[in-house]
């Protein structure tokens, strides 16, 4: 064992003599003072249990009156509130009759379709000649071999006002316009009461010379300028034919032809129109030519 010094000897021994005063420690805790127990602290024992609401202001007397005249005051003026902004510059001379001539080039927009409109638009459908009254198809241009023949704008004819033909009548549109204008002026004031049902077309284009005479010059009814009227069929079923019943009525329905078309020939004329009547649009200087 190895030695040891006085000093270390006494501190050993002073600790002995601490340990045997010291008392006994106990593994539980001490208990508290009687007084830890039922002393609070005054901080807690005066915080209130709960959270005081906060109740509004009661509204200051006449509040809702002066908010409603408010209300109903007028708006300010913003020319006064806002800052004045520069003028506008003048406009150049002549600006707003420019202005009305590009609003009268573009065109109109396409109005919404009525039924008069829609009728109308249905009434031209199948109608040439750009007349609704004008039935009929319009026919790609005619050429022929023969010089002088053929037309550049035919078209077949079916009916006029509502007249049915008893065969389409291939002409050009001049034709078919005085032969219409014919049957109001002349045709229907000539026959009186008696109403026409039908018109009987004898004949119209054909690439032909006149009166079938070889070597004469080329007939109208080869320019597509001339229609061939055989007789009339009436309401009541009775038929006037040119070749039997040449009366008075039909005489002055001829007549009526005269100047509507540029020729006009029936029965004593020159031989060859005694069953028919021959109008054309055929162009003659001075007065038509009518027998």
């Amino acid at each position: 064992m190895r030695a040891t010094g006085p000093i270390t000897l006494l501190c050993v021994l002073l600790a002995g003599v601490a340990l045997a005063e010291a008392p006994m420690s106990s593994p539980h805790p001490a208990p508290r003072p009687a007084a830890s127990q039922t002393e609070i602290p005054p901080q807690i024992a005066q915080a209130p249990t709960a959270t005081p609401l906060i109740r509004p202001r009661q509204r200051p007397a006449g509040f809702v009156k002066e908010a409603v005249q408010i209300a109903a005051a007028p708006a300010p003026d913003m020319a006064v509130l806002l800052p004045s902004s520069p003028r506008p510059l003048p406009r150049p001379n002549g600006l707003g009759a420019q202005i009305e001539q590009v609003a009268a080039a573009q065109p109109d927009p396409d109005p919404a379709p009525t039924r008069k409109s829609r009728k109308k638009k249905e009434s031209r459908k199948g109608s040439v000649c750009g007349d609704p009254s004008i039935r009929g198809q319009e026919l790609p241009p005619v050429t022929s071999k023969t010089k002088g023949c053929g037309i550049a704008e035919p078209v077949r004819v079916t009916a006029i006002d509502g007249i049915p033909f008893s065969q389409p009548a291939t002409i050009d549109c001049d034709t078919a316009l005085a032969l219409k204008r014919w049957m109001h002026e002349g045709m229907r004031p000539a026959f009186g009461n008696r109403e026409v049902v039908q018109l009987h077309i004898f004949g119209s284009y054909m690439c032909r010379s006149r009166n079938n005479v070889r070597g004469a010059k080329v007939s109208e009814h080869g320019r597509g300028k001339a229609v061939d009227i055989a007789g009339f069929v009436f309401s009541d079923g009775k038929e006037w034919t040119i070749a039997r019943d040449y009366n008075k009525q039909i005489r002055r329905a001829q007549k009526a032809a005269c100047g509507i078309f540029g020729t006009t020939l029936g029965p004593g004329s020159d031989g060859y129109h005694e069953d028919h009547l021959h109008f054309d649009t055929a162009e003659r200087r001075g007065s038509a030519y009518c027998r």
